[in-house]
């Protein structure tokens, strides 16, 4: 049985309704894991935004190397590689912005981040695949 989502041929062509849904979920994800971190921190609004932005470009970084919009929904061909970069440039600039890299946070977040990029992708692979005849 072979999921979609895994696959690594070329994705059929796909909609831009559907590309812009698949990076704005990867963004709201990515918004919620902030702001799940930030909730017990002081001043959690201007704290989730000097938290967000590191990630949000790691994150279209990804988008862009993998170029994305061509298969969206496909957990190793696009999600494995928006993930890896979303942690890496991510944490990047956040050590270059004089935030804090502690290694429980970078493992935190690689986990957390892994289970919501890659989470997503797999279940609508699953929900999106075309039942066999039987």
């Amino acid at each position: 049985m072979n999921a979609p989502s895994l696959s690594l041929r070329p994705a059929p062509t796909t909609s831009r309704r559907a590309v812009f849904a698949a990076l704005g979920i990867d963004a709201v994800l990515v918004l919620v894991f902030v702001l799940i971190g930030r909730a017990t921190h002081d001043n959690p609004l201007l704290g989730a935004l000097v938290t967000l932005w590191p990630f949000l470009a790691g994150l279209a970084i990804g988008w862009a190397v993998c170029r994305g919009w061509r298969a969206p929904f496909r957990v190793v061909t696009t999600g494995v590689p928006v993930w890896m970069s979303t942690v890496l440039f991510g944490m990047l600039l956040r050590a270059a912005s004089g935030q804090g890299v502690q290694p429980s946070f970078v493992i935190v977040t690689t986990l957390v981040l892994a289970v919501f990029l890659l989470g997503w992708r797999a279940i609508a692979g699953i929900v999106r695949r075309p039942r066999s005849a039987k």
